[in-house]
């Protein structure tokens, strides 16, 4: 596709993305990112919503109610719009993001964030290693064969919630201090906060949407029309996150009970698991098992900050304290926050 430059623009071309609009803003991921377009006022962004639903959208937020089993519900809502965040629960119909991207584009919204917040696709291995992947190509081959361009984000793992949701994720069991290092434990992975992906989002969508003219060389939206917004918080590994565990709660090594175990037989009891569930949820938990210490293999691609670089300095994103993160980590373990989702997804709400 042919660069576009805001002077070949028609009249009243604003060049600024005013216009975003959100499916899931009331989800994990899609409160911060709806949350940080919010705070730089220079956004309006709407939520599409179940109708029905009694989840709250983030304050500042349109909430527009829509039947997504009436795509002239989805479309109607998307009349106008600049810019669309998809952001879907794993247990989403598999068809869903597809229904979305067709309406979009006969809404006439030209450009899709997707439903890819994850793992560096351009390791092949990794990818198709993790049972948890997202289908990068499959989506964006969607997007582009509705005529549309999209831009997905490279986080990673997300940390706070990984590491407080329990001994699958991390190898952190906190109710009993029982720490399983895959390996030795000394493999760096970036990691990225939920907050940073807001930040992240907000500032793209804060930059001019196309280059003034062919010296115009400052970053624009269009600088990542079709490919990946790479960012992270975080380059640590297991045992760095047990530092700042203990740091923040004067733990001891001697409170917690360590062991080890090679990564890639951990890796080989989650595929076991996922293909011997009696139900839904267990296979999901193997899944899990799987694709969380898949990216801890050594020289396994969990790092990519340093093969691909990051994002982060191009949008001003801040460096964030992992300590800080620790903690609000171990309050969603006070919070119970593992239960409550899994009670949440067990009651398919």
């Amino acid at each position: 596709m042919a660069q576009k430059y805001a002077k070949d623009q028609p009249a009243g071309f604003s060049n600024r993305i005013e216009r975003v609009a959100i499916v899931g803003a009331s989800g994990q991921i899609g409160t911060p990112l709806a949350t940080a377009l919010v705070k730089t006022g220079k956004h309006t962004v709407t939520a599409l919503t179940r109708q029905g639903s009694k989840n709250e959208v983030p304050p500042g937020v349109k909430a527009v109610p829509v039947d997504y089993n009436d795509e002239s519900s989805v479309i109607s809502a998307l009349k106008g719009q600049q810019f669309l965040i998809i952001t879907l629960s794993g247990f989403a119909p598999p068809d869903s993001h597809s229904k979305i991207v067709q309406a979009a584009a006969k809404a006439g919204v030209p450009h899709i964030m997707p439903n890819i917040f994850g793992i560096d696709d351009s390791n092949e291995a990794l990818t198709s290693e993790n049972p948890l992947s997202a289908d990068i190509k499959g989506i964006t081959a969607d997007i582009e064969a509705a005529g549309l361009s999209y831009t997905y984000l490279i986080c990673s793992l997300w940390y706070e919630y990984s590491l407080a949701m329990g001994p699958l994720w991390f190898g952190f069991d906190f109710p009993n201090k029982k720490l399983t290092l895959y390996d030795d434990g000394t493999t760096k992975i970036n990691l990225t906060t939920w907050e940073q992906c807001g930040r992240a989002v907000a500032a793209l969508l804060s930059l001019k949407e196309l280059p003034e003219d062919a010296d115009d060389t400052s970053p624009t939206v269009d600088s990542w029309r079709n490919k990946p917004l790479v960012i992270s918080s975080f380059l640590v590994s297991q045992l760095d996150m047990f530092e700042s565990w203990k740091r923040i709660t004067g733990d001891k090594d001697s409170d917690w009970t360590i062991e080890k175990v090679p990564s890639k037989e951990r890796y080989q009891q989650g595929i076991e698991a996922m293909k011997n569930a009696q139900d839904p949820m267990s296979g999901r938990m193997g899944a899990a098992m799987a694709s969380f210490v898949r990216i801890f293999y050594p020289n396994g691609g969990g790092d990519y900050e340093s093969t691909r670089g990051l994002d982060n300095n191009k949008l001003g994103l801040p460096k964030e304290n992992l300590d800080e993160r620790t903690a609000v980590a171990k309050q969603m373990v006070e919070d119970g926050y593992a239960a409550k989702l899994f009670a949440k997804a067990a009651g398919g709400s």
